[in-house]
């Protein structure tokens, strides 16, 4: 007899999922959410290119420093450019945070680098675009990691993308959001010393691992290329959950060579596409999972990888109360269905 629901547990984190294939819904279903509701270009703070911009692509590729010699070209050919968030979550500041007690509990000042990386068409996601231009992004990702990793104050940088309300996007136009911060935050710390955790007892990288395991069985492969593969992970939190890794074990996203990335931007443009013609342009989060900045530590054991997350559930009182997430439909299902997308 087939489970009506399975409890799943996350070989890194230990975390548990509960599969409830017993009450699920038809992929198509999710067609029916709520879609992302465009905005006009009128006002739209994002549609020029902004006096405040320190990175700038062109449409090629090239990467520029504005000055005011080149600044009236790139107002006609910028493709992406990169400024300080206006209403930052964390300030900047020469001087590094101290610890310090509040009775019982402990504190710090929000100290780091909030900036936003804005692309230049007001309705193109990276879902619609083509490989070269989500490219480009993750250049420009990468950039701000090389110049941030090295602040002193800086031991995680965290990179990631909110596309619709629902997702917390305040913004229609397409941006992702960069925060380097003075700590490892609690989800990335589980990964790593899960990582880190069966590397010791089995000498291997455990996302490699998983990898070779879903390679072989091709049950929840949505998309691959030459070095990168996209799947829904076995333990997925919720419905349409996708993860992207490089084939070969690679701990720092930064280190990343032009080629790398160029393959790495079409399996992010190929699964958000699919999820945009599958789902009808849900809402989602992505965000990139990485080593921690130089603290010390060694993460040669961790695997750097995209995770995409889609607004296909929202908690309620299990979920709250237990912290085990419910996916109503199985990632074979998900990956099976997103598969047969044509993009």
């Amino acid at each position: 007899m087939k489970n009506l629901s399975e409890l799943r547990q996350d070989i890194i984190t230990g975390e548990w999922v509960l599969i409830a294939t017993g009450r699920a819904m038809r992929p198509q279903f999710f067609r029916k959410k709520s879609v992302t509701t465009e905005a006009s270009r009128k006002g739209c703070s994002f549609e020029a290119l902004l006096p405040e911009a320190f990175l700038v692509f062109d449409k090629k590729g090239e990467i520029y420093h504005p000055t005011p010699k080149i600044i009236n070209e790139l107002k006609k050919n910028w493709f992406l450019q990169t400024v300080p968030n206006k209403y930052p979550a964390i300030r900047e500041s020469a001087i590094c945070p101290v610890p310090e007690k509040r009775g019982l509990y402990e504190m710090m000042e929000g100290v780091g680098f909030h900036e936003v990386v804005i692309t230049r068409d007001h309705k193109k996601s990276i879902g619609l675009m083509n490989s070269g231009e989500a490219t480009i992004v993750l250049r420009a990702y990468r950039a701000r990691f090389e110049a941030l990793k090295d602040e002193e104050c800086v031991e995680y940088i965290s990179v990631f993308h909110n596309h619709g309300s629902e997702a917390g996007a305040s913004v229609f136009h397409p941006h992702s959001q960069i925060i380097a911060i003075p700590v490892i935050p609690q989800d990335v710390s589980r990964s790593i010393a899960g990582s880190l955790n069966y590397f010791e007892r089995h000498k291997k990288c455990v996302h490699c691992e998983i990898i070779h395991f879903e390679i072989e069985e091709r049950a929840r492969i949505v998309y691959e290329n030459e070095k990168f593969i996209a799947f829904c992970p076995y333990v997925s939190r919720t419905a349409f959950e996708v993860r992207i890794f490089p084939k070969i074990h690679t701990p720092e996203f930064e280190s990343s060579q032009d080629d790398d990335l160029a393959l790495a931007g079409d399996a992010l443009r190929a699964v958000l596409r699919k999820l945009y013609k599958g789902l009808r342009n849900p809402p989602y989060n992505f965000f990139i999972h990485t080593a921690p900045t130089s603290d010390g530590m060694y993460y040669g054991h961790y695997h750097w990888h995209i995770e995409i997350i889609p607004k296909t559930a929202v908690w309620a009182g299990f979920e709250i109360g237990t912290g085990i997430e419910i996916s109503t439909v199985a990632p074979e299902e998900a990956a099976k269905f997103l598969r047969k997308i044509k993009i």
